[in-house]
Protein backbone atom coordinates (compact mmCIF):
# COMPACT_ATOMS: atom_id res chain seq x y z
CA UNK A 1 0.00 0.00 0.00
CA UNK A 2 1.32 3.44 -0.97
CA UNK A 3 1.08 5.67 2.09
CA UNK A 4 2.85 8.66 0.57
CA UNK A 5 0.95 11.94 0.68
CA UNK A 6 1.40 15.19 -1.28
CA UNK A 7 3.55 17.89 0.30
CA UNK A 8 2.66 21.58 -0.05
CA UNK A 9 5.00 24.35 1.01
CA UNK A 10 5.59 28.01 0.31
CA UNK A 11 9.16 28.43 -0.93
CA UNK A 12 11.14 31.54 -1.79
CA UNK A 13 9.77 31.94 -5.31
CA UNK A 14 6.30 30.44 -5.19
CA UNK A 15 4.16 27.59 -3.92
CA UNK A 16 5.81 24.18 -4.25
CA UNK A 17 4.03 20.84 -4.36
CA UNK A 18 5.49 17.34 -4.23
CA UNK A 19 3.05 14.82 -5.69
CA UNK A 20 3.64 11.04 -5.40
CA UNK A 21 3.32 9.05 -8.62
CA UNK A 22 0.85 6.24 -7.99
CA UNK A 23 2.41 4.23 -10.85
CA UNK A 24 5.97 4.33 -9.52
CA UNK A 25 6.66 3.61 -5.81
CA UNK A 26 9.63 6.01 -5.75
CA UNK A 27 8.30 8.60 -8.17
CA UNK A 28 7.62 12.22 -7.25
CA UNK A 29 6.55 15.22 -9.32
CA UNK A 30 7.67 18.68 -8.19
CA UNK A 31 5.61 21.69 -9.29
CA UNK A 32 6.03 25.36 -8.47
CA UNK A 33 2.98 27.57 -8.92
CA UNK A 34 1.37 24.76 -10.89
CA UNK A 35 4.19 24.43 -13.43
CA UNK A 36 6.03 21.09 -13.51
CA UNK A 37 9.65 21.60 -12.44
CA UNK A 38 11.10 18.13 -11.88
CA UNK A 39 10.28 14.46 -11.71
CA UNK A 40 12.48 12.14 -9.67
CA UNK A 41 12.32 8.45 -8.81
CA UNK A 42 14.11 7.83 -5.53
CA UNK A 43 14.24 4.10 -6.21
CA UNK A 44 15.48 4.41 -9.79
CA UNK A 45 17.64 7.48 -10.48
CA UNK A 46 18.11 6.29 -14.08
CA UNK A 47 14.43 6.96 -14.81
CA UNK A 48 14.10 10.34 -16.54
CA UNK A 49 10.42 11.12 -16.98
CA UNK A 50 10.46 14.47 -18.76
CA UNK A 51 11.51 14.48 -22.41
CA UNK A 52 13.88 17.44 -22.07
CA UNK A 53 15.50 15.80 -19.04
CA UNK A 54 16.13 12.67 -21.09
CA UNK A 55 17.83 14.82 -23.73
CA UNK A 56 20.05 16.47 -21.15
CA UNK A 57 20.82 12.98 -19.83
CA UNK A 58 21.96 11.99 -23.32
CA UNK A 59 24.22 15.05 -23.39
CA UNK A 60 25.81 13.91 -20.13
CA UNK A 61 26.10 10.31 -21.37
CA UNK A 62 28.04 11.36 -24.46
CA UNK A 63 30.21 14.03 -22.81
CA UNK A 64 33.98 13.72 -22.58
CA UNK A 65 35.98 12.46 -20.86
CA UNK A 66 34.72 8.95 -20.30
CA UNK A 67 34.23 8.22 -16.62
CA UNK A 68 33.60 10.75 -13.85
CA UNK A 69 32.78 14.32 -14.82
CA UNK A 70 33.01 17.70 -13.11
CA UNK A 71 29.59 19.27 -13.65
CA UNK A 72 28.12 22.61 -12.66
CA UNK A 73 24.30 22.54 -12.56
CA UNK A 74 22.65 25.96 -12.74
CA UNK A 75 19.17 25.27 -11.43
CA UNK A 76 18.37 22.47 -9.02
CA UNK A 77 14.71 21.48 -8.86
CA UNK A 78 14.48 17.99 -7.39
CA UNK A 79 18.11 17.22 -8.40
CA UNK A 80 17.03 14.73 -11.05
CA UNK A 81 20.07 15.03 -13.31
CA UNK A 82 22.63 15.14 -10.48
CA UNK A 83 21.16 11.90 -9.11
CA UNK A 84 21.25 10.37 -12.61
CA UNK A 85 24.87 11.32 -13.22
CA UNK A 86 25.95 10.04 -9.80
CA UNK A 87 24.45 6.67 -10.77
CA UNK A 88 25.80 6.40 -14.33
CA UNK A 89 29.20 7.99 -13.70
CA UNK A 90 30.16 7.27 -10.09
CA UNK A 91 32.81 9.59 -8.73
CA UNK A 92 31.59 12.60 -10.67
CA UNK A 93 31.96 15.86 -8.77
CA UNK A 94 28.84 17.97 -9.02
CA UNK A 95 27.86 21.40 -7.79
CA UNK A 96 24.20 22.43 -7.91
CA UNK A 97 23.23 26.10 -7.71
CA UNK A 98 19.67 27.27 -7.08
CA UNK A 99 18.53 30.65 -5.76
CA UNK A 100 15.49 29.19 -3.98
CA UNK A 101 16.78 28.15 -0.56
CA UNK A 102 13.30 27.13 0.57
CA UNK A 103 12.93 24.77 -2.36
CA UNK A 104 16.34 23.23 -1.75
CA UNK A 105 15.42 22.67 1.89
CA UNK A 106 12.15 21.00 0.89
CA UNK A 107 13.92 18.66 -1.53
CA UNK A 108 16.60 17.82 1.03
CA UNK A 109 13.96 16.90 3.60
CA UNK A 110 11.44 15.07 1.43
CA UNK A 111 13.65 13.66 -1.35
CA UNK A 112 17.07 13.07 0.25
CA UNK A 113 20.10 12.25 -1.85
CA UNK A 114 21.58 8.78 -1.79
CA UNK A 115 24.45 8.37 0.70
CA UNK A 116 27.87 8.94 -0.82
CA UNK A 117 26.77 11.05 -3.77
CA UNK A 118 29.35 13.77 -4.42
CA UNK A 119 26.77 16.51 -4.95
CA UNK A 120 27.35 19.92 -3.39
CA UNK A 121 24.05 21.85 -3.25
CA UNK A 122 24.17 25.61 -2.69
CA UNK A 123 21.56 28.36 -2.46
CA UNK A 124 22.97 31.14 -4.64
CA UNK A 125 22.40 33.13 -7.83
CA UNK A 126 23.44 31.21 -10.94
CA UNK A 127 25.07 34.17 -12.70
CA UNK A 128 27.00 35.30 -9.62
CA UNK A 129 28.25 31.75 -9.06
CA UNK A 130 29.32 31.39 -12.68
CA UNK A 131 31.12 34.75 -12.60
CA UNK A 132 33.09 33.60 -9.56
CA UNK A 133 33.90 30.07 -10.74
CA UNK A 134 37.54 29.19 -11.61
CA UNK A 135 38.71 29.03 -15.21
CA UNK A 136 38.54 25.62 -16.93
CA UNK A 137 36.97 23.96 -13.90
CA UNK A 138 33.99 22.10 -15.43
CA UNK A 139 33.50 19.42 -18.05
CA UNK A 140 29.80 20.26 -18.42
CA UNK A 141 27.56 23.15 -17.43
CA UNK A 142 23.85 22.33 -17.38
CA UNK A 143 21.63 25.42 -17.31
CA UNK A 144 18.02 24.70 -16.35
CA UNK A 145 17.03 27.89 -14.56
CA UNK A 146 13.46 29.15 -14.59
CA UNK A 147 11.84 31.84 -12.49
CA UNK A 148 8.29 30.62 -12.68
CA UNK A 149 8.14 29.50 -16.30
CA UNK A 150 10.68 31.98 -17.69
CA UNK A 151 14.48 32.00 -17.96
CA UNK A 152 15.81 35.07 -16.07
CA UNK A 153 17.18 37.84 -18.28
CA UNK A 154 20.66 37.85 -16.73
CA UNK A 155 21.18 34.26 -17.92
CA UNK A 156 20.56 35.06 -21.59
CA UNK A 157 23.35 37.47 -22.55
CA UNK A 158 26.69 37.46 -24.36
CA UNK A 159 28.43 38.36 -21.11
CA UNK A 160 26.86 35.32 -19.43
CA UNK A 161 27.79 33.04 -22.35
CA UNK A 162 31.40 34.20 -22.22
CA UNK A 163 31.58 33.37 -18.52
CA UNK A 164 30.26 29.87 -19.26
CA UNK A 165 32.91 29.43 -21.96
CA UNK A 166 35.61 30.58 -19.54
CA UNK A 167 34.58 28.09 -16.85
CA UNK A 168 34.47 25.10 -19.21
CA UNK A 169 37.51 23.03 -20.11
CA UNK A 170 38.60 22.92 -23.78
CA UNK A 171 36.39 19.93 -24.61
CA UNK A 172 33.61 21.06 -22.27
CA UNK A 173 29.92 21.32 -23.11
CA UNK A 174 27.34 23.94 -22.21
CA UNK A 175 23.76 22.62 -22.32
CA UNK A 176 20.74 24.86 -21.73
CA UNK A 177 17.09 23.90 -21.38
CA UNK A 178 15.04 26.69 -22.95
CA UNK A 179 11.41 27.12 -24.01
CA UNK A 180 9.93 29.02 -26.92
CA UNK A 181 7.46 28.85 -29.78
CA UNK A 182 7.14 30.18 -33.32
CA UNK A 183 8.56 32.50 -34.62
CA UNK A 184 11.34 31.55 -32.13
CA UNK A 185 12.70 35.06 -31.59
CA UNK A 186 14.05 34.08 -28.15
CA UNK A 187 15.50 30.71 -29.11
CA UNK A 188 17.15 32.04 -32.27
CA UNK A 189 18.63 34.97 -30.32
CA UNK A 190 19.99 32.55 -27.75
CA UNK A 191 21.73 30.53 -30.45
CA UNK A 192 23.21 33.75 -31.85
CA UNK A 193 24.29 34.73 -28.34
CA UNK A 194 26.03 31.42 -27.65
CA UNK A 195 27.74 31.61 -31.05
CA UNK A 196 29.64 34.70 -29.85
CA UNK A 197 31.35 32.58 -27.17
CA UNK A 198 31.42 29.04 -28.61
CA UNK A 199 32.64 27.70 -31.92
CA UNK A 200 30.12 24.86 -32.30
CA UNK A 201 26.38 24.60 -31.56
CA UNK A 202 23.51 22.21 -32.01
CA UNK A 203 19.80 22.38 -31.20
CA UNK A 204 17.66 19.49 -29.94
CA UNK A 205 13.85 19.61 -29.95
CA UNK A 206 10.77 17.66 -30.97
CA UNK A 207 9.82 18.05 -34.64
CA UNK A 208 6.47 19.58 -33.66
CA UNK A 209 8.21 22.31 -31.71
CA UNK A 210 10.73 22.99 -34.48
CA UNK A 211 7.90 23.28 -37.02
CA UNK A 212 6.19 25.87 -34.86
CA UNK A 213 3.16 23.72 -34.08
CA UNK A 214 3.44 24.26 -30.35
CA UNK A 215 5.37 25.99 -27.59
CA UNK A 216 7.89 23.65 -25.97
CA UNK A 217 11.33 22.87 -24.62
CA UNK A 218 14.53 22.87 -26.63
CA UNK A 219 18.10 22.07 -25.62
CA UNK A 220 20.91 24.25 -26.96
CA UNK A 221 24.30 22.56 -26.79
CA UNK A 222 27.55 24.51 -27.27
CA UNK A 223 31.26 23.68 -27.24
CA UNK A 224 34.59 25.05 -28.43
CA UNK A 225 35.42 21.74 -30.07
CA UNK A 226 33.41 19.99 -32.79
CA UNK A 227 30.48 18.13 -31.29
CA UNK A 228 30.37 14.42 -32.05
CA UNK A 229 26.64 14.39 -32.66
CA UNK A 230 26.09 10.95 -34.23
CA UNK A 231 25.68 9.08 -30.95
CA UNK A 232 23.63 11.91 -29.47
CA UNK A 233 21.33 12.03 -32.51
CA UNK A 234 20.75 8.27 -32.34
CA UNK A 235 19.84 8.45 -28.67
CA UNK A 236 17.34 11.29 -29.01
CA UNK A 237 15.77 9.66 -32.07
CA UNK A 238 15.19 6.46 -30.08
CA UNK A 239 13.37 8.16 -27.20
CA UNK A 240 9.65 7.49 -26.61
CA UNK A 241 9.06 11.05 -27.88
CA UNK A 242 11.77 11.35 -30.55
CA UNK A 243 13.59 14.61 -31.12
CA UNK A 244 15.66 16.07 -33.94
CA UNK A 245 19.19 17.40 -33.75
CA UNK A 246 19.90 20.45 -35.91
CA UNK A 247 23.48 21.62 -36.47
CA UNK A 248 25.88 22.83 -39.14
CA UNK A 249 24.47 24.68 -42.14
CA UNK A 250 20.87 23.89 -41.21
CA UNK A 251 21.26 25.54 -37.82
CA UNK A 252 23.14 28.48 -39.35
CA UNK A 253 20.26 29.06 -41.77
CA UNK A 254 17.68 28.74 -38.98
CA UNK A 255 19.46 31.34 -36.83
CA UNK A 256 20.24 33.73 -39.72
CA UNK A 257 19.19 37.30 -38.96
CA UNK A 258 18.97 36.87 -35.19
CA UNK A 259 21.06 39.26 -33.08
CA UNK A 260 23.05 38.36 -29.97
CA UNK A 261 21.69 39.67 -26.67
CA UNK A 262 23.82 41.79 -24.36
CA UNK A 263 23.23 42.47 -20.66
CA UNK A 264 21.93 45.97 -21.39
CA UNK A 265 19.10 44.65 -23.58
CA UNK A 266 18.46 41.24 -22.05
CA UNK A 267 14.88 40.19 -21.24
CA UNK A 268 13.43 36.99 -19.76
CA UNK A 269 12.33 34.18 -22.05
CA UNK A 270 8.73 34.45 -23.28
CA UNK A 271 5.91 33.43 -20.99
CA UNK A 272 4.36 30.17 -22.15
CA UNK A 273 0.79 30.22 -23.43
CA UNK A 274 -1.87 29.37 -20.86
CA UNK A 275 -1.87 25.67 -20.21
CA UNK A 276 1.40 24.95 -22.03
CA UNK A 277 3.06 23.43 -18.95
CA UNK A 278 0.59 23.82 -16.09
CA UNK A 279 -1.16 20.90 -14.44
CA UNK A 280 -4.20 20.77 -12.22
Amino acid sequence: MDDRIPVNRAVDFGAAKLLPDVDRPGGWLLTVDGAPQSYVDLEDPLHLEFEYTRRLGHVLDTAEPAGPLDVLHLGGGALTLPRYLAAVRPGSRQCVIDADRGLLNLVAEALPLAPGAEIDVRAADARATLDGAPDASADVIVADVFSGSRVPAHLTSVEYARQAARVLRPAGRYAANLADGAPFAFLRSQAATLATAFAHLCLIAEPGVLRGRRFGNAVLLASQRPLSTDALARRIAADPFPARLVDGAALHDWVAGADPVWDAGAVPSPAPPDGAFSIG
